[in-house]
């Protein structure tokens, strides 16, 4: 379960992930079950999903996992209910791949700026597909402080405006995109 209480190794680096999605319960599922670790190791102390209307079983998945569902939200009252003191932006299907636990418990008690993950070098788009190409916002995903994203929140505003011109380091974990989940269906 996703909602456990976060242990005390970790307690200085409480995290909430927060992930928006529609209609995309199978992506949702692959990225709930990556994110079990965290919860175990006690990093993940809440998982926020944010539905924009879905019609599959997407708030059965996040029910099941122990996470906070929310089909209507002001992003504002979401980010001040965040357990974590710090907030991992991931989109559905995404993958966080092996050490990202200790080393977003140790970034965060050293950094106070964002950080995205590094992209996986196992699933690269093709050549061709790559050039010109903009990474969508959220796609190695984005860690931030709390403070951070309740000082930027707008009423209205959607989890990748967050990620929109957000200077950030990077780190060494890489993480699976959401495309490569998408692209399975």
């Amino acid at each position: 379960m996703l909602a456990i209480n976060c242990a005390a190794l970790y307690k200085w680096a409480m995290l909430t992930v927060i992930i928006e999605c529609q209609d995309q319960e199978p992506e949702l599922a692959q990225t709930l079950a990556a994110l079990v670790a965290g919860a175990i190791e006690g990093l993940v102390c809440d998982v926020v999903v944010l539905d924009n209307g879905s019609r599959d079983g997407t708030s059965r998945v996040a029910d099941a996992a122990g996470c906070r569902f929310y089909s209507q939200w002001d992003i504002k009252d979401i980010l001040r209910s965040a357990r974590g003191e710090w907030l991992l932006l991931v989109e559905p299907g995404a993958r966080p791949q092996a050490g990202w636990i200790d080393e977003i418990a140790e970034y965060v008690s050293l950094n106070k700026v964002p950080a995205r993950f590094t992209a996986s070098r196992g699933y690269r788009r093709p050549l061709l597909q790559r050039i010109g190409r903009r990474l969508p916002p959220l796609e190695l995903g984005l860690l931030l402080s709390k403070r951070q994203a309740i000082a930027a929140a707008k009423t209205g505003m959607r989890l990748a405006e967050f990620a929109k011109g957000q200077k950030s380091r990077q780190l060494s974990s890489e993480l699976i995109p959401s495309w490569v989940a998408r692209a399975a269906r």
